[in-house]
């Protein structure tokens, strides 16, 4: 499975693609960072992200996207920004057919480290580990994007054979006519 992780963000969106199954080495693809000027309109910072995020699903062709969700901070300008990046991730993917996650900081920190209080340097440490990296993907949005996709591979792919599996019980179940 191939996973492109955003870590969502107007300033900075960190993107990462991953590609693996659960009990298999991981494969980093790809890393970097989307940037938007700060000075510039809101909508045209939205209008660019969506440029940079639509390149990089026809470039890398990933089976799904996992977004981290965005939670409410103390900032609501930050959290307004983050929530307006995260909604053009799942509209270019929407675009194109492919299944869209969400994973909160917590899960996608407790998929990676073991602990969902984890701190970025150990979430970054364990992304570097984890993939087999010389070194640390830096900023910490690229080391997090990388962790986001790592979750989904490890907690969605097995969410997504039981979600299947469920469905084929459902329908194989005949059903009662109500009396």
């Amino acid at each position: 499975m191939r996973v492109l992780g955003i870590d969502p963000g107007l300033t900075r969106c960190g993107v990462g693609v991953v590609d693996g199954t659960v009990g298999r080495p991981l494969t980093m693809v790809h890393v970097g960072v989307y940037r938007t000027p700060a000075d510039l309109d809101i909508a045209r910072r939205l209008h660019r992200l969506e440029q940079m995020v639509e390149a990089g699903v026809l470039e890398h062709r990933p089976d799904v996207v996992a977004v981290e969700r965005v939670f409410s901070q103390n900032n609501v300008r930050t959290v307004m920004g983050t929530a307006q990046a995260s909604g053009v991730a799942m509209l270019v993917a929407a675009r194109h057919g492919i299944p869209v996650h969400l994973h909160t900081p917590s899960e996608v920190k407790a998929s990676v480290t073991g602990s969902g209080r984890a701190d970025k340097a150990q979430v970054t440490q364990m992304v570097t580990r984890l993939l087999r990296l010389t070194e640390a993907p830096k900023p910490a949005d690229a080391a997090d994007a990388l962790a986001i996709a790592i979750c989904h591979i490890w907690r969605g792919g097995a969410q997504n054979r039981l979600e299947l599996a469920v469905a084929a019980a459902a329908r194989a179940t005949p059903t009662r006519s109500p009396r």
